[in-house]
């Protein structure tokens, strides 16, 4: 098969290189205050607006536990689960080094978090964004299994020069998309559960296209990254996108 000539043919890249200690003691307690608030904040706003396997996760790691979590306490409780866990970085890591992460079931987390002032808006993901947001969904085992293969998938698409195929895969899914649940309207991606303006809006607006998702939409829907989506993917359900992207092979991207 074409992904296992590239991945024998290409290492992955060094991940452990963009490795930071998360200094969790060095966090003020203004920075867990505004950890408790965006969690109180954000938990009043899902209430039933994300899907149920969401607060599943929260409750499964402990999340509502005050102030921010250190990873080595997120990973005594995760790693024995799903095999996942979370590492420390300084900000934003490239798609190479992202997708080698996911493909070992490694999650990088920002080792820092928003002021006050940001509540609303953060250009570069802080340890909420990427703890409150990611981390309770990758307590599932079947969509720890899905985010694994797009890492393995992303990879392998970007020494074939298509990483944009499998970056916009999971953006449509893991990190914007929609589901429907019980025939109502969730949030499942983690940038979306994360933000207050965006997953109102997202739900609500009248002026965003709603559109059923697949893998080959999502491959030929570009996003935005600096403004609310001008369109979502809706998953006919969690599983079932689950089960879509564990199918897809690297041939049948490439041919997408």
């Amino acid at each position: 098969m074409l992904q296992e000539k590239i991945a024998k043919e290409a290492p992955a890249p060094d991940w452990r290189e963009y490795v930071v200690p998360q200094c969790w003691d060095s966090f003020t307690p203004e920075d867990h205050a505004v950890w408790d608030l965006l969690f109180a904040r954000q938990v009043e706003l899902l209430g039933t607006r994300v899907v149920s396997a969401f607060f599943d996760g929260i409750d499964l790691l402990k999340l509502s536990h005050p102030g921010i979590p250190d990873v080595d306490g997120l990973n005594r409780i995760l790693e024995p689960r799903t095999g996942w866990r979370t590492i420390a970085v300084p900000g934003l890591v490239p798609d190479d080094i992202f997708f080698a992460m996911l493909s070992e079931r490694v999650f990088p987390v920002g080792n820092f978090i928003r002021a006050r002032e940001q509540l609303d808006y953060l250009e570069a993901p802080d340890c909420f964004h990427d703890m409150f947001g990611h981390i309770p969904m990758l307590a599932h085992h079947d969509f720890a299994a899905m985010v694994e293969h797009v890492g393995r998938l992303g990879s392998a698409a970007i020494e074939a020069n298509e990483g944009h195929r499998v970056a916009r895969i999971y953006w449509h899914s893991v990190e914007f998309g929609l589901a429907s649940e019980h025939g109502e309207l969730k949030i499942l991606g983690a940038g979306l559960a994360s933000s207050f303006g965006e997953s109102h809006f997202s739900l609500e607006s009248a002026e965003v296209e709603r559109l059923p998702f697949s893998v080959e939409r999502a491959v030929n829907t570009p996003y935005r990254h600096d403004a609310f989506q001008p369109r979502y993917l809706v998953s006919e359900s969690l599983e079932r996108t689950i089960a879509e992207v564990l199918a897809l092979t690297l041939e049948r991207l490439l041919a997408l």
